[in-house]
């Protein structure tokens, strides 16, 4: 699936530019003899209330702790030529977006590291290694891929595989010295092939005017601190344009140059859907390719706020 039609969108504003518990059934028997009615002499009793101290109320910070040597390591995988196999075609403009994310990243403190057109197996292969780094002295870890894709995939130059795949490393179980720590990953890619013609409203946009305490140890999920931010919902494609870039990225780069060092990161996303949703719609000479819009999703499994 090509990540966005090749047809030239830009921003609309330039109107004289060309371009462009578990869902399953469970095992009740358990929990229901914790629960059902007893009998006590012929009468029904109820249950039992808990023991207060069986249940713990831990009350960690609800803010990263940022307070480390590095802020952390950013890897930026940004395929733009495929091999025949594959019928994905090249990728124009995302050179501007790799190097518009390197300068971003590295002003928020991260040390930047970008690869250009790597297969399948390179891209696990470098995961890998990262997840296996020792980043004690680090805050946080963010990783940004560059490339097409299909809901749940993400194109190598020679083939697909599934971000699952690639995002696993990083689990609390995998990967020990990221534990707590927030795991970023952004994700320039088609996730579908659906356009969205987009919706007239009723009047025009408004104007826009950690602490660890040695005595409470508890247990995190391993999936916990991740934060997968993709340039459109699933279904749909992600618009780029071949001079200046995707939507998504630019307006990413522009909301973390503006306001990376001031507001929490899901405030920074927030304004990153609100600026690709408003600001931009595709413009081409193909009608089916023109007047599409782009809405960018943000799957969110933080548990503290997250500031720069």
């Amino acid at each position: 699936m090509m990540e966005e039609n090749q047809s030239s969108p830009v921003p609309a504003e330039k109107d004289g530019d060309r371009g462009d518990m578990v869902d399953a059934r469970p095992d009740r028997s358990f929990r229901l003899s914790l629960f059902e009615k007893k009998k006590k002499n012929g009468q029904e009793q109820q249950p039992e209330a808990p023991v207060d101290n069986q249940c713990r109320i831990v009350n960690p910070t609800f803010k990263y702790n940022m307070d480390y040597k590095k802020v952390g390591k950013c890897i930026i995988i940004n395929n733009k030529n495929f091999e025949d196999q594959t019928g994905m075609f090249t990728r124009n403009g995302t050179d501007k977006d790799a190097g518009e994310l390197s300068k971003c990243f590295r002003r928020l403190g991260f040390d930047v590291v970008t690869y250009n057109d790597r297969c399948c197996y390179d891209m696990k292969k470098l995961l890998k290694q990262a997840a296996d780094e020792n980043h004690s002295d680090a805050a946080c870890f963010a990783c940004i891929f560059l490339s097409h894709g299909e809901e749940g995939f993400i194109y190598g130059t020679d083939g697909i595989l599934e971000i699952k795949d690639l995002t696993t490393f990083f689990r609390g179980d995998k990967c020990k010295t990221l534990i707590g720590k927030p795991k970023l990953f952004f994700i320039q890619a088609c996730r579908g092939s659906a356009f969205d013609d987009g919706i007239q409203t009723d009047s025009g946009p408004a104007n826009n005017t950690g602490v660890t305490d040695a005595n409470h140890r508890y247990k995190i999920p391993v999936e916990a601190d991740f934060l997968l931010a993709y340039s459109t919902v699933p279904g749909y494609f992600s618009w780029r344009n071949p001079e200046r870039g995707s939507w998504f990225v630019q307006s990413l780069c522009s909301m973390l140059n503006d306001h990376g060092k001031q507001l929490e990161i899901m405030q920074i996303l927030t304004r990153v859907n609100y600026m690709v949703a408003t600001n931009y719609e595709s413009k081409s000479d193909d009608p089916r390719f023109s007047e599409k819009k782009q809405i960018p999703c943000v799957v969110s499994m933080l548990t503290k706020e997250l500031y720069f």
